[in-house]
């Protein structure tokens, strides 16, 4: 829905609520017209509910507004007398309109200044319960965001079975898009295995203010733009859409920020000519062809010995072994073994054309290890259209500047010109920021050379922390749990250092102040 719809639809609600609620207003002191003023009515109906001003504000936010609905309808019924189990059902299963009978039908009369305690044991969990799963959305959406590593794509960096803890206020909150959906999860209710939003209404895209931006390097959670997979479905073959930030979370490194010429020559990135340095954390990995020396070749001491997983390691032949994942630093160590004969990085030669790689259209002679140049689309920038780029910006212009924000573009070819809606064009201006992603582990990572650029509407944030992390490949409890990398930052340089023992310090600190607290008080 456009800004006009949500207009429209805005007014459509404050006339429902004049027409459900004006003789309800007057039973309780107040004048008709004030039921029919947007924003301020909903004022005056939290002081005849006698519930907080603020509550106004949290039915402007996005997914908390389907929760508190409900809450304000139940409320409103109850400060006229409808206390009754039955009464409850009815406004909730009418959404509200047994609100209406109540206005024009029945006799009741406003109780000023009600007891808002709830008067069973049963009615106050379920309050506390609502307002707490109200905080945690709050924060969820808006502030951080757990997440967990499902795929090795930036190994060594951050594992899989890391927990993190994604920032969404470092790059700035995208507000939700999808109207109606069940809070605190993701694009599947668990167990159930059913789809957890409704697809239509849709907010217009949104984002809040941000006190940085992303920079070259960064790793970055989005949503995977080309996600049109259900994954609450046993039909896997088949295509769903998905809204935005319904898409399934993806984290990579982001090498190229909007106005970047990016290359991959020989599996490293050139960013507009220069070769992109890493920050020192990131080890970027390739994986190597080998022949093996002697008889006394033991690939289970050798990738025990420099870090490489068993699934990453096989014989390709008698005489030739894969070793996938490796660092540069680890290869060069891996080669000077005496079982080693030879080892080389397993690189794609350049003008080899590979299949699924952006743009997909069997026309470019990339792959993984030699791609481009391209350009990373920047917002209020002009590039010429013609027949060479066409490829690389048919989806920015048809899905990500089109049909995701309710327009209708497409792009065609007539012999040579290139045609925008029927209309030839020769240059096309940019709406939004584009990002390049990538994986570190460069032969294991389905990224941006697979499905190209990734929009700014589709960011989701930056991991800031990882605060658990569980290796499932480990023997025993106690050691499947990674004690090193618990309460670690993601950024910054050397060494992750883990404040878990701090972590503990702090929380025994809390509880024996609490605990003294108690005593205190009790004396």
């Amino acid at each position: 829905m456009i800004l006009t719809e949500w207009f429209i639809f805005f007014l459509v609600l404050q006339v429902i609520h004049f027409l459900g609620t004006w003789k309800l207003y007057i039973k309780a002191g107040r004048q008709a017209w004030e039921a029919a003023v947007p924003v301020y009515n909903a004022v005056i109906l939290m002081k005849i509910i006698n519930r907080p001003w603020w509550w106004v504000v949290l039915l402007f936010i996005p997914v908390i507004n389907v929760i508190m609905l409900p809450v304000i309808w139940v409320e409103t019924i109850r400060s006229f007398g409808r206390n009754s189990t039955q009464d409850t059902v009815l406004v909730i299963l009418t959404l509200g309109f047994y609100i209406f009978y109540l206005n024009y039908m029945v006799d009741v009369s406003h109780i000023e200044n009600r007891d808002l305690k709830p008067k069973t044991a049963v009615g106050e969990w379920i309050s506390s319960i609502l307002f707490a799963v109200v905080a945690a959305t709050i924060v969820h959406t808006y502030f951080m965001q757990p997440y967990t590593i499902p795929t090795g794509s930036l190994e060594r960096t951050l594992l899989v079975g890391d927990f993190l803890f994604v920032s969404k206020f470092h790059y700035g909150a995208r507000t939700p898009m999808t109207a109606v959906s069940f809070p605190m999860v993701h694009d599947t209710i668990p167990l159930v295995r059913t789809k957890s939003y409704l697809s239509k209404p849709q907010y217009p895209y949104f984002r809040l203010p941000g006190f940085q931006d992303i920079d070259r390097n960064d790793i970055v959670v989005f949503s995977w733009p080309v996600d049109t997979v259900s994954k609450f479905r046993d039909q896997s073959n088949k295509g769903y859409y998905k809204p935005i930030d319904k898409k399934s979370n993806y984290v990579k490194r982001c090498v190229g920020i909007p106005g970047d010429t990016l290359a991959v020559i020989d599996g490293y990135v050139y960013i507009n000519g220069e070769k992109n340095e890493l920050p020192d954390r990131a080890q970027i990995q390739f994986s190597y062809v080998g022949t093996p020396k002697g008889s006394n070749f033991n690939s289970q001491n050798l990738y025990n010995r420099y870090n490489i997983k068993p699934g990453e390691f096989g014989f390709t032949s008698q005489t030739e072994f894969r070793a996938a994942g490796m660092t540069e630093d680890a290869a060069a160590k891996f080669k000077s073994h005496p079982s080693v004969a030879s080892l080389r990085r397993n690189i794609t030669p350049k003008g080899e054309k590979e299949y699924g790689i952006f743009p997909n259209n069997g026309k470019v002679n990339w792959n993984r290890d030699n791609f481009g140049p391209i350009y990373i689309p920047e917002a209020g920038k002009t590039i010429k259209m013609d027949l060479n780029n066409f490829s690389l910006y048919r989806r920015i212009i048809e899905v990500y500047e089109g049909s995701e924000l309710g327009i209708d573009n497409k792009l065609s070819v007539n012999g040579t010109q290139v045609l925008l809606n029927g209309d030839p064009i020769d240059s096309y201006t940019f709406k939004q920021d584009y990002y390049w992603m990538m994986g570190d582990n460069r032969h294991n990572s389905e990224d941006s050379r697979a499905w190209g650029y990734v929009p700014a509407n589709h960011i989701v944030g930056k991991p800031v922390f990882v605060w658990f992390s569980w290796d499932t490949n480990a023997k025993g409890l106690f050691n499947k749990i990674r004690w090193e990398r618990m309460f670690t930052t993601v950024g910054g340089s050397g060494q992750p250092i883990s404040y878990f023992k701090y972590f503990l310090i702090v929380l025994f600190g809390w509880i024996i102040y609490n605990q003294y607290r108690k005593r205190k008080k009790g004396a």
